[in-house]
Formats: C-alpha cells, structure tokens, sequence
C-alpha cells in the first residue's frame, strides 16, 4: 500500500500544473498532425526506379538453373538485380546500397539437376519491411523452379528415355515456360501492391508513421514532469526523509516508477485512442501487440526518468537530460523518419536504440501488416533496456545521502 500512496502522491502533484497538460496531451496530437501533414506532402518521383536492389552472386551464370532464375528476376518489375562478386555485394549491403543479397553456390544447377541438395542464400534484415520484401518476392520464383526441375526429373523417370538428359532437359524448358506465362498474372498484381509501397512507405496512410513516432517521442519527453518531483523531493529533503522511515529503499523506487509508469502509459493510450478514432491508424488491428509495446515503451521510459530524476541536481538539469534524451532517441531511433531511408552508419547506430524497437514493434502491426508475433523481439529488447536504466537508477539511489 504504501507504494501505491507514493505513487497518488506523485500523480497529484504532476497533474496539479496545468502546463503539464499541454506537454501530455495538446503538444503530441499537433505535432501528430504536423508530422502527417509533412509526410503526406512527401512524393515519389517517378523518374526514380522503386524496385528493390538485390545483389545476386553469381559464380556460374552460363548454368542453366542460373540463367534461368536471373533471367525471371530480371524481368521482374519489384526486384532491381544487380550482379557483383562477394566482397562487393556484402559491401554494398552494409551501406544500404542494396535491400539483399541473394547468393547463388557454385555447382548450383548441376547438383539440383541431379536431385542433390543445393540452397540458396539471402541475405537481408529480416525485421525491415525491405527484407521481408525480398523474401516473399524471391519464394514463388524459386519455388517455381524447383517444381520445373522436379517435373523434369518425374517425366524422365515415367518415359524411361535412353537420352535421359536432353529429355529431362526438354521437359524442363517445356515446366519452366509454363510457370513463366502463369507468372506474369502474378507479377501484374504483384507490381501493384509494391508500387503502393515504394511510393508511399506510409502505407497509404501518413498517420501510420507519424502517430507511432510522435507517440513515442513524446513518451521519453514526459519524463521531464515526472523526473521533477524527485528532484523536488531532495531539494526540500523529502526524500531524504522517505529515506529515514519504515518504507524499504525499494519501495520507495517502485513507487516513484508507478508513477511515471502511469503517466506513460496514460498518455501513450490517449495518443493510442487518438490515432485510431481520429486519424485512422489501426492500431486495433493487432491490440495485443500494442499493448505490449506499450507497457515495456512505458517501463523504459519511467525507469529511465527515475533515472534522471536521481542523478539531476536541480529542475535545469532535468530539462537539460531529458532534451537530450528526447533528440537523440527520436532522431536515430526513426521517431521522425524511417531508418532504411538513411542506411550506413547511421541506420547501424539506430538499430540500437530502444525507440527504434519501439517504433518497429508499432510498425510492424500498423504499416507492415504482420502480427503479434512480430513484436515479440522488440517487447524482449524494451524490457532489457528497463532493466539496465532501472538498475542504474537504484544503484544511483543508493547513494543518495540522508
């Protein structure tokens, strides 16, 4: 109980100053339509190829499983091939140069031809919406080809021809040919879908990345109010005196994270409700999944407040911490713009930010279209980032003299 009367106790004095309203609550749903009006603003150009850049490593093109799987993906209008080596290809993948790799063995076509075990690889970031592309774009083809060289294989073995190979040879251009013209239906639906999205990365929605962003940005700015009344509370030496009575030293910690946690959570929901009802982002799509990237974003936060809230000196100080928090989180953790938008280092330092899993939980769900099972790692990550500011935070507390 007396956890749950810390945190009233904080949740009264923050909500006493009505400027606390206008950070909570006014200031995120103008910057939400601010930020939704710039992007819905931001158009393609048409001059611009929008496919996906796929490197493919080809030691063999003159193979004829080779040629004829780069020859498909060439004529695809989603995918942009282009051939390099090894060393080339896995450098223009960690610039961000190309969205995959997709490597082909040496010895490919032969071994499958021989009914042997041949994979190919691709490599690509799985949690981005580029890689998951990729992907999906990647499985019918291959997958067609693999059907054309066992159709091959079956109709040699049915007919039991002497000259086996130009048969299983004859048979396979015959499957391939066929899957190529029932492709192009495909493919004309296909192309429809994925110059929607290269075009507008929103999901035809600009909400869908401004409220998510703004959501959580304004979520690490809130922790300016609530990290304040720790710092109240040693100034005027309240704490010190928290510290002296019958309530455990972490008690005392929990109580001030319930609050913080509170007031997260709170306004995480307003914005959460305001994006559904107002500015049609779905996040009812998958609640589940949002709910669980609010609470670990509402844990990281408050226990990172708490944080700020220990080791600030004086009001300056929290303002101070938390600005720089709230810039450097938003900015390198895709708050104002989709990380694979920047590539190189940029996006390599982004991708280990908590705000970034945060906005991949979101949108996952909301511009990708997966579900609850695509949050899981970034609900992992929120928690852990919890963890390790929480420990800091009550480590710090320790040393708070009486």
């Amino acid at each position: 109980m007396r956890i749950f009367d810390l945190a009233l106790k904080d949740l009264s004095q923050m909500f006493r100053d009505k400027r606390s309203l206008l950070f909570l609550v006014v200031m995120p749903i103008v910057f939400t339509f601010f930020m939704g009006f710039a992007y819905k603003n931001v158009g393609g150009d048409p001059n611009v190829d929008n496919r996906l850049p796929l490197a493919v490593i080809n030691p063999e093109p003159d193979a004829v499983l080779n040629k004829a799987l780069v020859t498909r993906l060439e004529s695809s209008d989603s995918i942009r091939i282009e051939s390099m080596n090894e060393m080339d290809a896995m450098d223009t993948f960690h610039k961000g140069g190309v969205a995959g790799v997709l490597i082909i063995p040496s010895g490919f076509s032969d071994q499958v031809s021989a009914g042997n075990e041949a994979q190919l690889t691709l490599i690509a970031d799985p949690t981005s919406a580029s890689g998951q592309s990729l992907y999906q774009l990647l499985r019918v083809p291959i997958s067609q080809l693999m059907s054309a060289v066992e159709i091959s294989r079956e109709t040699t073995d049915i007919l039991g021809k002497a000259d086996s190979s130009a048969e299983q040879s004859a048979a396979f251009d015959l499957a391939w040919d066929k899957w190529t013209q029932a492709s192009k239906i495909s493919l004309v639906k296909m192309e429809q879908a994925v110059a929607e999205e290269s075009s507008d990365w929103t999901g035809g929605n600009p909400y869908n990345q401004s409220s998510p962003g703004i959501l959580v940005q304004f979520a690490i700015f809130g922790l300016v109010t609530s990290a304040q009344i720790l710092v109240q509370e040693k100034k005027t030496r309240t704490l010190q005196r928290l510290i002296t009575t019958a309530m455990k030293p972490w008690e005392i910690v929990a109580g001030h994270m319930l609050a913080m946690f509170t007031v997260t959570f709170l306004q995480t929901a307003m914005l959460v409700v305001f994006g559904q009802w107002v500015l049609s982002v779905d996040y009812l799509r998958e609640p589940i999944g949002v709910l669980l990237v609010a609470v670990t974003l509402g844990l990281w936060v408050s226990s990172m407040g708490l944080l700020i809230g220990v080791i600030a000196m004086d009001e300056q100080q929290v303002i101070l911490y938390s600005m720089i928090a709230m810039f450097l989180f938003s900015a390198m953790g895709g708050t104002w713009f989709p990380l694979e938008t920047t590539g190189g280092a940029f996006a390599a330092i982004g991708k280990v930010m908590p705000s970034t899993w945060a906005m991949t939980g979101l949108q996952n769900i909301l511009i990708r279209g997966l579900g609850i099972e695509s949050v899981w790692m970034a609900v992992g990550l929120l928690a852990a980032y919890a963890l390790f500011f929480f420990v800091l935070a009550v480590w710090r507390f320790k040393k708070i003299e009486v």
